[in-house]
């Protein structure tokens, strides 16, 4: 049980991350960034068709319907001819956020073809007061799997609240 609440608040992750980061191209729906146009703010805007990159630099806010991720730097690869990005990289205070959910870390890298993400730095989400922290967590999408692993001692730490309940305090008495 506590397993399949864990694997929930990763596949959160994985959904939210997929649909956010990308950078201002359109790519075909079916390579996982939805038909909703993204809205990337950031202070700075570098891009370089001869390496078939992107990079925004500075307060980088990127929107996509409900989901919003935010970032230092936010570089982006993408191919040759197709426009299919191939990898995303967000770094510096990297945060995904999407109603009640949130994803923490410092470093955020989404490789497209491979359908994996991986989160370092001290990687932390949290839904509905469950919580999963590592230093790492690599969550392969087509799979429907994530690893985590710790930081000093090697321990992943997971809180789990009973259904109903959301990490807050309750009232006595109500």
């Amino acid at each position: 049980m506590r397993k399949r609440a864990a694997i929930f608040v990763l596949l959160f992750l994985a959904a939210a991350v997929t649909t956010v980061l990308a950078e201002e191209r359109k790519v075909p729906k079916d390579e996982g960034f939805g038909d909703r146009p993204i809205e990337i703010t950031a202070d700075r805007l570098s891009a370089d068709s001869v390496k078939n990159s992107v990079t925004f630099e500075g307060n980088v806010i990127a929107k996509q319907g409900d989901v919003t991720l935010s970032s230092e730097h936010l570089f982006a690869e993408y191919a040759r001819g197709t426009g299919i990005i191939e990898k995303i990289i967000a770094e510096g205070s990297v945060r995904v956020n999407q109603e009640d959910k949130e994803a923490r870390a410092a470093r955020a890298v989404f490789y497209n073809l491979e359908q994996r993400i991986v989160l370092s730095g001290g990687a932390y989400l949290i839904q509905e007061g469950n919580t999963v922290k590592g230093e790492a967590m690599t969550i392969y999408l087509r799979e429907n799997r994530s690893v985590v692993t710790g930081g000093e001692g090697g321990r992943v730490k997971a809180v789990i609240q009973p259904k109903g309940r959301t990490g807050r305090k309750e009232r006595s008495g109500q």
